[in-house]
């Protein structure tokens, strides 16, 4: 089996608007929660969330071609754009029909979308919609603009498992390429739903926190008080490549993909399954996949939203795996740092883990106080603070909606 490695990183996040931003931010424990300036939340019953800090289109587009893409693609092209610089990868040179592009969302043009249908509504029944909301809005129109940018003709399409998404972009590119398809992929996920539909939808399903009297801190995986996630955005990018080919360009290589699992949990349209039956298969596959056993893992990204019945069902999981080993593993969830990120949080969360194998340091889970009953508390899910340790092996866990379950294991570039 062709052995797939990661040489570019690019990242959009909370944290930072680049990839020594988020990994400054992440080592840290910045929270990246604060009040919404997206829009007026005055009726609304959660006012905060996980923006990005400073953000301009100007800085990287023309009036004209920023008209043309909603922030979910400008997201996608600004951190495509450091993860192809980052890999070094020479554009003059380089097989363009060999780079492929696969790119996530979850919601896509959630807002091209809700502001088309505010101004029908608004107006006189009229249906005078912009010729680009379509083109703006689609699911896939991120990948295909990446694509066109650069030139790049190999495969190409997006991918959509809610959370997990990103994850699945990340895992079809490795798969892929192991397949002969290409030797290259930019890869990964981007998300821009903080606004009326995405702030109000998951209010609805009684999803986000509403702790806005401590919005900075609400953010708090395995807490008792933890009540809900906190909604994100942003992109990360990942370029992936054969070995061999990477190799032969004289490539850095960051990590390698070693590992990965796709499932299903088959129980309910957004609840994970109590037991954690669809997240243990998960990683199971991963762990079997990189030939390794699960000993050997040093560290687990966790999905870790801060939802009462997500974050119990996935550390049973995590015990199920991993049995007396689990106690000598680090977990962390990096969501208490940026938020969720819905479809593009497999991609920033990987990135995370990568980064965590060249330093060896695992990023905390900040904001916890108040140890939950149920939670197994000599779990060590790395508290408040970074810890230094050796991470050889490392997996990254994305669930989404649906029963969605994607996992990556991120092996050391040098073992």
């Amino acid at each position: 089996m062709k052995r797939v490695v990661v040489t570019g990183l690019g990242a959009l996040t909370p944290l930072g608007n680049n990839l020594h931003e988020y990994w400054e931010g992440l080592k840290n424990g910045v929270s990246g929660s604060a009040m919404i300036t997206h829009f007026n939340t005055e009726k609304f019953k959660t006012k905060f969330a996980c923006e990005l800090k400073n953000y301009d289109s100007a800085k990287y587009f023309d009036r004209k071609e920023a008209n043309k893409l909603d922030l979910y693609s400008q997201y996608a092209l600004i951190a495509s754009e450091e993860a192809i610089v980052d890999s070094g990868l020479n554009l003059d040179t380089v097989d363009k029909d060999r780079v492929g592009v696969i790119w996530a969302s979850g919601v896509g043009g959630i807002e091209t979308f809700h502001q088309a249908i505010k101004g029908y509504v608004l107006g006189d029944g009229s249906p005078r919609f912009s010729p680009f909301f379509i083109p703006k809005m689609i699911g896939d129109i991120a990948a295909g603009s990446i694509s066109i940018k650069y030139g790049f003709r190999g495969p190409n399409f997006a991918t959509v498992s809610a959370c997990a998404s990103s994850t699945n972009s990340i895992i079809d590119a490795v798969n892929y390429i192991r397949l002969g398809k290409a030797d290259v992929f930019v890869t990964g996920g981007s998300e821009a739903a903080i606004n009326e539909p995405g702030i109000g939808g998951f209010n609805s399903m009684q999803a986000l926190s509403t702790n806005n009297d401590e919005f900075q801190t609400a953010s708090r995986p395995f807490d008792l008080t933890r009540d809900g996630f906190v909604l994100g955005e942003g992109a990360g990018a990942l370029i992936v490549e054969e070995f061999e080919h990477a190799k032969a360009r004289g490539a850095r290589i960051y990590a390698e993909i070693a590992g990965t699992g796709l499932t299903a949990d088959a129980y309910h349209l957004t609840a994970p399954h109590p037991e954690g039956l669809g997240a243990s298969n998960v990683m199971n596959l991963c762990i079997k996949e990189a030939g390794i056993k699960p000993e050997d893992v040093d560290y687990i990204n966790v999905h870790g939203t801060a939802t009462i019945i997500g974050d119990t069902a996935e550390l049973k999981a995590v015990l199920n795996v991993f049995g007396e080993h689990a106690y000598k593993l680090n977990i962390s969830s990096t969501k208490s740092m940026t938020g969720h990120l819905l479809g593009a949080t497999g991609a920033i969360e990987a990135i995370a883990c990568i980064m965590s194998v060249i330093h060896d340091i695992v990023p905390p889970t900040i904001n916890f106080k108040v140890p939950d009953p149920v939670i197994d508390q000599k779990l060590n899910l790395t508290l408040n603070k970074a810890q230094n340790r050796k991470v050889n092996f490392a997996i990254s866990n994305t669930f989404g909606f649906g029963g969605h379950n994607a996992s990556v294991l991120i092996k050391k570039a040098e073992i």
